[in-house]
Formats: structure tokens, C-alpha cells, sequence
């Protein structure tokens, strides 16, 4: 059988596209190296939390719209093939480029004359014509380059891929055409830039911008926290009314995208000669919070408790809980982890997520005890630290959670959930980013 497509990668951004093409009546041929995601996709089965996918996937898998498999070997070209798999930092900091590069030679070696090859995973600016494209061309073949961006934000990836503006870049009006064709078959709106590096900067310009306004965000925590002062007033004060202030709310600020993008725009930046000073600073600010909060918790435990070793209670360990999520990559609860065990070497851990399961869960945390229920978790602990949104942690009002704690104990709260609701006793045991109620 031909497919329409091939997908390279069966990520959370390959999957979610391949599975949205096919429901729309495009049919996907998608390459995975990992025999476990394979077989669950072709069962109908994803291998994350993503709201409809469930569904959709069972349909779209079951009716043939979707094969996966390990090799290109014994299927026909494709018309179409677009490449999404990861691009990592490496351990300097930098992206990596050799997904990106076997992706490329394998689209290469099953391609045909008058292809389509699209590029959307996130990439350093330059990487469509100075990696993909030489590769492409050393095969003697010919076809059309273009680079269009995921953005869709996981927990809505299904509506978003059907709803938002689709982006997409290329060099010429043929592979530009061939590409708003594709993603009409999504969306009623396609964006068409004139150029791969508009659509490579476009990608990573949108979540830097959003990294700048929440490291900004944590900044007026900051100096908030050293004048004592509630920065959840003041912010939520600052805009009311107010048309020309819209400051964010402080907290963790990480997750696949929100961790390197800005680091990818200001490494691409900085090789022809640029430095990009706020995308640096706000990155700096965003990933320097773990360790400085951590130090107030580590100072007020010792405070209340001496040298007992603590029982500290983790609430919420994906990199963000609305919209609900599984995703641990990037997760800056697991920055918190690592700084708190540099502080508190001996003390017991216990963990909870409310979409992640334990087994997820034990592939990136060791040394911990994994609990069922809030209840269990915050059950006889000294600290209990909120380290994502999810709503659920919003039904467990600081009152009812000191009534679980041992005497003495306190919240830690990444979110501000009850910052605007407290007063008196429980207050003073209650601290957010921002607020932790005490003047240096």
C-alpha cells in the first residue's frame, strides 16, 4: 500500500500529528525505532496522556488510516514526509543534530523525484538548509524543502493542530503551495513565510517569548520575597483595570520547550556573532529558582525543626498540570528534587503525581516513595511542597493539609494556589514563590 505521509518519529509532536492526519482522512505511514511505541500505536494504544487521543488513535489504527513500524523496508515512497523527531540539549547545552541527521538519510534513501519533505521539529536556525538539505540533495534526487513548526501546547495538541494558525517556511512557491495544502486538510488558517530560517526563528521567538515573561514574572518574586511583600497582590492588583500591565504569575517554568528553545535562539544567535542578552538573562533567572527557593525552604525547616530529619511530601511531578499532562521531560519539579536532596540528604521523600503513573515516574526518580493519594503523600510530613498546577492539588485548602501534617510543619506552594485566601495562623505556615513573608 502507498501512504500519503510518512512521519518520522512517533514522539508526543509525531504522534499526535500523524494520529490528527489520519482522523482527517490522510493516510500515515509512521517510522519509530522503539518497538514498545510501535506496537502500541498499531493497537491503538498512546504512549502518553493527551486529552482525545485515546480515542482517535483506536480509530484511526484500527481502520488502517495509521501504520507504525521500525523500517521504511518493503513500503512504497511517500508523496509527503516530514521529519519530528527530538532535538535534545547535550550535556554542553547545545542542541543536537543527529536525530535530525538520521531522520534525514533515512527519508533520503526511501524518497522518490518530486517529494515533499517537511521539517517540524524545533531546530538551531540554519538546520533545514545547512544539515537537511545537503543530505537530501546527496541522494541525486529531487523534491521540495519546508520547514513548518509545531506549536501546540501538549494537553491540547488535538484541538490546537485543528484550530491554530499552521506555519509554514520555504525557499520557493511550489514546496510552500505543496506544504499549505497538507495542513489546510487541518486548519483554515496557514501562515506562508517567505523563507526556513522565518519559520525556524518564528518556532523559537514563540516560547522564548513566553520564557521572558515568566522569568520576569519570578523576578518581581524576587524582590517581593526580600521586601517581604505579597507578589501575588501585587501583580494581581497591577493589572486590574489596568490595560498597559499584564505581568504573569510567578512560578516553575520548564517542560520540553520552555528548557532549551531559548537556549537553541541564543546559540544560533551567538554563531554569527550575536548575543542575545534577556533571552540569556530570563533563562538564567527561570533555571536559578529551584535552587534559590529551596534554600528559604531548607532555612525555615531548620528553623521549626533543628536536625530531625524531615519527611518532605512532592505534589505534582510533570512539568505542568493544566492542561493535565504526563510529560516529566523538563519538569523543574525534578530540578526541586535534586536541590532538596543536597539540602536534606537524609530525609524520606514521598511523591505524587496526578497523571504520571509510578512506573513513569521510577524512570526518573529514584529513592523515593511513590503514594496513591494526596492524602497518603502529605499524611505525618513536615513539608509539603506543590510543585505543579494540577487542580486537583486546588481542592486540598492549606487548613485541611495541616491537619494531615505533623505539628509544626509547612506548605511550600510553586503556584500560589491560596495565596490571595490566607490569614492568621495559617498563613504564617503557608509560603509561595513570592510570598514567603519575611523581610531580609
Amino acid at each position: 500500500m502507498k501512504y500519503d505521509v510518512c512521519i518520522i518519529g512517533l514522539g508526543y509532536v509525531g504522534l499526535t500529528l500523524s494520529t490528527t492526519l489520519a482522523n482527517a482522512g490522510v493516510t500515515v505511514l509512521g517510522l519509530e525505532k522503539r518497538a514498545d511505541v510501535v506496537d502500541l500505536t498499531n493497537n491503538g494504544e498512546p504512549h502518553f496522556s493527551e486529552n482525545g487521543m485515546a480515542d482517535t488513535l483506536t480509530l484511526v489504527a484500527q481502520s488502517g488510516a495509521l501504520v507504525a513500524t521500525q523500517s521504511l523496508d518493503g513500503y512504497e515512497a511517500c508523496d509527503i514526509y516530514i521529519i519530528t523527531v527530538g532535538t535534545p540539549l547535550d550535556n554542553s547545552g547545545k542542541a543536537r543534530l543527529d536525530f535530525i541527521e538520521a531522520a534525514t538519510k533515512q527519508v533520503a534513501a526511501h524518497m522518490e523525484d518530486g517529494v515533499l519533505v517537511i521539517l517540524r521539529s524545533t531546530v538551531k536556525v540554519g538546520t533545514a538548509r545547512n544539515v537537511v538539505m545537503p543530505l537530501l540533495e546527496a541522494s541525486g534526487k529531487i523534491f521540495d524543502l519546508a520547514m513548518c513548526p509545531e506549536r501546540t501546547l501538549e494537553g491540547s495538541a488535538l484541538h490546537e493542530l485543528r484550530n491554530i494558525p499552521q506555519i509554514v517556511g520555504a525557499d520557493t512557491e511550489q514546496a510552500s503551495q505543496r506544504a499549505a495544502d497538507l495542513f489546510h486538510r487541518l486548519t483554515h488558517t496557514v501562515v506562508n513565510l517567505t523563507s526556513l530560517e522565518a519559520a525556524e526563528i518564528l518556532k523559537l521567538v514563540d516560547n522564548t517569548y513566553r520564557d521572558v515573561q515568566f522569568a520576569f514574572a519570578n523576578e518581581v518574586a524576587r524582590v517581593c520575597d526580600v521586601f517581604g511583600v505579597n507578589a501575588y497582590e501585587v501583580i494581581k492588583a497591577g493589572k486590574l483595570g489596568y490595560p498597559r500591565t499584564d505581568v504573569a504569575l510567578p512560578g516553575l517554568v520548564g517542560g520540553p520547550c520552555l528548557e532549551k528553545d531559548p537556549h537553541i535562539l541564543w546559540q544560533s544567535a551567538k554563531e554569527v556573532g550575536l548575543d542575545l542578552l534577556i533571552t540569556k538573562a530570563s533563562r538564567t533567572v527561570n533555571e536559578n529558582q529551584p535552587a534559590e527557593t529551596v534554600e528559604f525552604i531548607h532555612q525555615e525547616y531548620v528553623a521549626r525543626f533543628g536536625q530531625k530529619t524531615p519527611v518532605i511530601a512532592m505534589l505534582g511531578m510533570a512539568f505542568k498540570g493544566i492542561p493535565a499532562t504526563d510529560d516529566l521531560r523538563g519538569s523543574m519539579a525534578l530540578k526541586v528534587l535534586t536541590a532538596l536532596r543536597q539540602k536534606f540528604e537524609s530525609a524520606e521523600y514521598r511523591i505524587y503525581d496526578s497523571v504520571a503513573t509510578e512506573y513513569q515516574l521510577r524512570q526518573m526518580i529514584s529513592d523515593c516513595n511513590f503514594c496513591r493519594t494526596v492524602e497518603d503523600t502529605m499524611k505525618q510530613s513536615d513539608v509539603v511542597i506543590i510543585t505543579n498546577n494540577h487542580p486537583e492539588f486546588r481542592q486540598y485548602h492549606p487548613s485541611v493539609i495541616f491537619e494531615l501534617m505533623n505539628p509544626g510543619g509547612y506548605i511550600y506552594d510553586y503556584w500560589n494556589h491560596f495565596s490571595n485566601e490566607l490569614r492568621g495562623k495559617t498563613k504564617g505556615s503557608y509560603f509561595s514563590v513570592g510570598n514567603i513573608g519575611k523581610a531580609k
